[in-house]
């Protein structure tokens, strides 16, 4: 029997809601409709200082979201002409304000409160994933890899390689036990220069065309690849609270202000030399393609860095395979919040650290 998801996503770019309708029968699916929402300049602000607002704003913030996320459903809705009540489930993964699964007290926080989805759009909603997973003893990310898995673990070795504000990869195969980690930073540093470069007229480096004027400093390219986090084996997971402005300054001090299109060519390939380097220290040799989903599938720069880096193996993007590049995560989702609403497993514990497999998710039930 046919079933209607609809997965919702806010990544650690800040860029906007990416949204998707997808139909699930047995072991297919199909995207019927996917778009982002952009935020508004000062949501997105507001979205990258909520780390450290008081406990009033913060909580005022995480409903807010919640109408920002319901909306986002409703139009996508409008626009594939799909009912509300033709919708199983929608699963939000929400937006992540703070992951501190290495914390004394390990934790994860996600903004976008799911009573008001439900509310609003009249259809159950599955949602803060992460704390089981971190509660269970994992990491609570990656998450997506059980998606992966559940799609193409049943043929050749291939790296399914996501490029949002962090870079995560998944290596699944017919045969062995999937591997799956952040490998660091995505757009989340190329992001942050580009804004500086165009005096915040830009939100991104479009089509990787700023990169390309610079010259790439192989010095800090080690310097980056020297941080800790690039040793630790998997299961492991990272963001803003490592790859951030403290860190740029760190590493290119001056030559931040005096040479930005260095800066940001060098964090171009660093993006993409730190994901086949972790492809040469933890995947097997045996590979058969590396596929790429996200944002940064239409950054040239990037994406011919990527290939230069892991040739002779082919780069493809997740579009080959029907699934739109930026639908990748919120289709993930709707699966995850479909296989929790019939009490199916939904994550891969081997993957996140986990104790045992659980089922991720709150259910905030649709109106009686």
């Amino acid at each position: 029997m046919a079933l209607l998801a609809l997965g919702l996503m806010s990544g650690t770019s800040c860029d906007g809601i990416s949204a998707a309708l997808v139909r699930f029968q047995g072991r297919t699916l199909r995207v019927l409709a996917d778009e982002t929402l952009p935020y508004s300049e000062i949501l997105r602000t507001r979205l990258l200082q909520a780390a450290a607002l008081p406990a009033p704003g913060l909580s005022g913030l995480h409903m807010e979201l919640g109408e920002y996320f319901a909306r986002a459903a409703l139009h996508l809705l409008r626009r594939a002409r799909v009912a509300p009540k033709r919708v199983a489930v929608i699963g939000s993964h929400g937006h992540t304000v703070y992951h501190g699964p290495d914390d004394p007290i390990p934790s994860t926080l996600q903004l976008g409160e799911p009573a008001v989805i439900a509310e609003r759009t009249g259809i159950p909603v599955v949602a803060n994933f992460r704390a089981r997973d971190v509660a269970a003893g994992g990491q609570g990310a990656p998450l997506v890899p059980a998606f992966d898995e559940a799609l193409f673990g049943g043929g050749p070795l291939r790296a399914l390689q996501n490029i949002g504000g962090m870079a995560n990869i998944a290596i699944v195969g017919r045969g062995y036990q999937t591997v799956a980690f952040d490998t660091g930073p995505g757009n989340c540093l190329l992001d942050l220069m580009a804004q500086r470069i165009s005096r915040g007229r830009l939100r991104y480096d479009r089509n990787g065309a700023m990169a390309r004027r610079g010259r790439i400093d192989i010095r800090a390219v080690a310097r980056l690849w020297s941080l800790p986090y690039f040793r630790r084996r998997p299961p492991k997971s990272t963001g803003r609270e490592l790859f951030n402005d403290a860190l740029l300054s760190r590493v290119f001090g001056r030559r931040r202000s005096s040479h930005p299109y260095d800066v940001l060519a060098t964090l171009t390939y660093f993006t993409a030399w730190s994901i086949a380097e972790s492809l040469k220290c933890f995947a097997p040799s045996r590979l058969r393609e590396v596929i790429v989903s996200g944002g940064s599938v239409f950054n040239r720069t990037l994406m011919d860095h990527l290939k230069t880096c892991v040739a002779p193996m082919p780069v493809h993007s997740i579009k080959h395979y029907g699934i739109p590049p930026q639908a990748k995560e919120p289709v993930a989702f709707a699966f995850l919040a479909l296989r929790a609403i019939r009490g199916r497993t939904n994550h891969l514990p081997h993957t996140t650290g986990a104790r045992a497999t659980r089922i991720l998710g709150c259910l905030t039930p649709a109106a009686p």
